[in-house]
């Protein structure tokens, strides 16, 4: 049987272990109490996003592994349009060779232009910067704005380059800027690049007002000699967050492309010269009703730019970023 003096000391380790119990469920309960206005303003945006981002995706891959045309009954056809699309659809190969070429040359340089106007804008005076900000903003402001290029590089005599080459004497007739295809794929990039200070020029603007001058004080101490080495050294890692804003703006901007090439040089251009992957999906979405095959196409889209984000992300975090 067991002893007095060990009944004793079980009770006294199950009362401790209950105490311990009993203190830990009072802590969580004051967490829990803490974390609550957290979760009153996290919850709604986590809503919004499992309905508008979560579901899309999950709806688009599965839908990518059927038929579905929203006229018959759709049917589970595994990765046959993946096969379609990468065999057998030679124009989705001239829309991925366009996309690539253009997200790889306006990304970088819509990046690296507004990192560097917003830097520049810094220096300025608090009225100027304001000025100039709105100034540089003002086409992504304006939406579609992009119009007026239509006029600049009108094909007849009264566009604007036109009339001022023929009045110069370098040509005699008019040059079809926007349907040949020697010429209006530059064009279409020039004008993504144009309208490409959104959202993260902002931020880069932002995130130079933000930056902390004791940072600069003490780098001078240290003997960084010229604004390259503080741009590196200082600047960046402080601006990291910005930084990664920036570069997931301008990827998707990148890969968005369709509303400029569509409007500037119709649909479908010449010999699908601007055609882009968004151009292609939206095609067999809207107009042929092929969901199934056009869900292929936007997963395809998503895959390229979550892996160009890695890549971007990778770049990135030798900056400070």
């Amino acid at each position: 049987m067991m002893s007095l003096q060990e009944s004793a000391k079980n009770s006294g380790l199950i009362k401790k272990t209950v105490n311990e119990d009993m203190n830990s469920k009072k802590k969580n309960s004051k967490a829990l109490k803490r974390d609550i206005p957290f979760i009153v303003l996290v919850a709604p945006f986590t809503v919004f996003f499992v309905i508008f981002t979560v579901i899309p995706i999950i709806s688009a891959l599965a839908l990518s592994l059927t038929d579905y045309n929203l006229l018959q009954i759709n049917h589970f056809v595994g990765l046959k349009n993946y096969t379609r699309l990468l065999l057998d659809d030679s124009v989705f190969l001239i829309a991925f060779k366009n996309t690539m070429i253009q997200a790889l040359i306006t990304g970088p340089i819509g990046f690296i232009l507004s990192f560097v106007i917003a830097w520049l804008i810094n220096e300025l005076g608090r009225t100027t910067r304001s000025i100039v900000t709105l100034i540089v903003y003002s086409p992504a402001l304006a939406g579609n704005i992009f119009f007026i290029w239509q006029y600049i590089f009108s094909s007849d005599s009264r566009g604007f380059i036109n009339n001022f080459l023929m009045q110069l004497g370098v040509i005699k007739d008019p040059i079809y800027w926007l349907t040949d295809e020697k010429y209006n794929f530059i064009i279409v990039m020039i004008v993504s690049i144009w309208m490409g200070f959104g959202t993260g020029f902002l931020s880069f603007v932002a995130g130079f007002k933000s930056l902390d001058k004791s940072f600069f004080e003490a780098a001078a101490v240290d003997g960084l000699k010229n604004r390259w080495q503080e741009l590196y050294y200082v600047t960046f890692p402080q601006m990291g967050p910005q930084l990664m804003f920036g570069a997931v703006m301008s990827i998707s901007s990148a890969f968005a492309v369709g509303a400029v090439n569509q409007s500037l040089t119709g649909f479908p251009s010449s010999n699908y010269s601007t055609h882009t992957i968004l151009l292609h999906m939206t095609d067999y979405a809207n107009n042929r009703f092929e969901m199934g095959y056009a869900s292929a196409i936007a997963v395809v889209l998503f895959v390229l730019m979550i892996l160009f984000k890695a890549v971007v992300n990778k770049v990135l975090s030798k900056f400070g970023g």
